[in-house]
């Protein structure tokens, strides 16, 4: 007797199975023929997936859009300062609530897993207090992951560092830092150096702003990988952004890819905050500031796409859907063969699981009884579609329901329902 069996599903990589959940885990995947369970969700010719992770956000700034003005360069520098301002005048209270309705964005499409990144430039915290209450309140559906991140600089903020050392004692769980912001590349190359010694010593993961520039010269990240060997945190080290890489020259590139796949880093790039926000000094031809994730991922270097911004002082759009970063990523990039779009797909769910360095996750027996069913027939048209979330199972409970994206026509001679799924041949 199953609590749940997801019936009939296609899987990411196109075998078809019945999923049998007891509890929180996964108790069984295989042909189930009449078993009983308590509830059967029938996933005939739907894709069944692991749920989505989400390895680079700011929660704490999210649904502020607006407040308290607009930016209105659109550019890095300049959300940063509003932020600045924001900080200041939002309560503790007010940051809860725009990160809890942000999780029922996440919840309601399959966001099972998230890294928030918490701003510790501020003297009272609150933010930290406030992100830690969101984590606690959320555990039992979303994974929430939270770096102590000074925004404004580990040193070039006074009090930065004492207070990024108090928010991972108040129980962050990861190191993180903004080399690039720093006043000089002298000051940011040794935050890279303080940051990872930091991490080594509590034995926790770091994941660092990194090269957030389309200046060329901004290399933090050779620092970081030199850091990570020496330290021996290979496997525990992120680069987050890497946009320069975007402008640096081929030929020094061609060393650095070696370094970082060496000391075992693993990336994120944030396509949709990182082409809107990049490349704002230039005219034509403009670059877009992605970094180069094809030739990362051919040095085996793992590369998963991150949100970063919801309706924030950096960017006004986004819903928390990760099949939206997935399907701009994949353009950017020019990830368009059928295996490098299948990637894309796996980049938010199986590899942003191994940067969190997430346990029991994915779809096999004992893993956490967490998935999502997709009005799609495979992991290509999940992305082509955004596919809608027929049901969002998080351990053990199905928490979110939507009904399939059929559209009604009125016209004369054709179907009176079209569903834009298709299949060549």
């Amino acid at each position: 007797m199953f609590d749940i069996i997801v019936k009939g599903g296609a899987l990411p990589d196109g075998s078809i199975a019945d999923i049998g959940i007891k509890g929180d885990r996964i108790a069984a995947i295989e042909a189930l023929g009449d078993a009983e369970a308590g509830e059967v969700i029938d996933a005939s010719g739907d894709l069944v997936s692991p749920p989505f992770v989400d390895p680079h956000f700011h929660l704490d700034a999210t649904l502020s859009y607006g407040q308290p003005r607009i930016n209105a360069s659109g550019t890095l520098l300049e959300g940063i300062a509003l932020w600045g301002e924001l900080k200041q005048v939002t309560t503790e209270e007010e940051m809860i609530d725009r990160a809890l309705t942000y999780c029922d964005w996440a919840a309601s499409m399959g966001l099972l897993a998230i890294r928030s990144h918490v701003d510790t430039c501020d003297d009272s915290l609150k933010g930290v207090r406030a992100m830690l209450a969101v984590r606690e309140t959320v555990k039992d559906y979303i994974d929430l992951q939270l770096v102590a991140f000074p925004q404004d600089g580990f040193y070039r903020d006074p009090t930065a560092r004492a207070n990024t050392l108090a928010a991972l004692d108040m129980g962050l769980d990861v190191v993180g830092g903004i080399p690039h912001f720093e006043r000089s590349m002298q000051d940011g190359a040794e935050s890279v150096r303080e940051l990872c010694r930091i991490a080594a010593e509590r034995g926790l993961r770091i994941d660092l702003h990194c090269d957030e520039s389309d200046d060329p010269m901004s290399r933090h990240i050779e620092t970081l990988a030199q850091e990570v060997t020496r330290h021996g945190l290979a496997g525990r080290a992120t680069g987050s952004h890497l946009t320069s890489m975007h402008s640096m020259d081929n030929y020094y590139v061609s060393k650095l890819l070696p370094l970082i796949a060496e000391a075992g880093i693993a990336a994120i790039p944030n396509p949709l905050i990182n082409i809107m926000i990049q490349g704002r000094h230039d005219t034509f031809p403009k670059r877009r500031g992605l970094t180069r994730v094809k030739e990362m991922q051919a040095h085996g270097i793992t590369v998963g796409w991150g949100q970063d911004c919801v309706r924030d002082p950096w960017y006004s759009l986004g819903t928390g859907d990760m099949l939206d970063v997935a399907f701009m990523g994949m353009h950017v990039a020019q990830m368009s063969s059928p295996e490098e779009m299948a990637r894309c797909f796996d980049m938010v769910t199986n590899q942003n699981a191994a940067i969190l360095g997430l346990a029991d996750y994915g779809l096999h027996v004992g893993a956490t009884a967490s998935l999502v069913v997709l009005d799609a027939a495979d992991p290509i048209e999940a992305l082509r579609l955004r596919a809608a979330r027929l049901a969002v199972i998080s351990k053990g409970r199905v928490i979110a329901r939507s009904p399939r994206m059929d559209a009604a026509l009125s016209l004369p001679g054709r179907p009176a329902t079209i569903r834009r799924r298709h299949a060549p041949g």
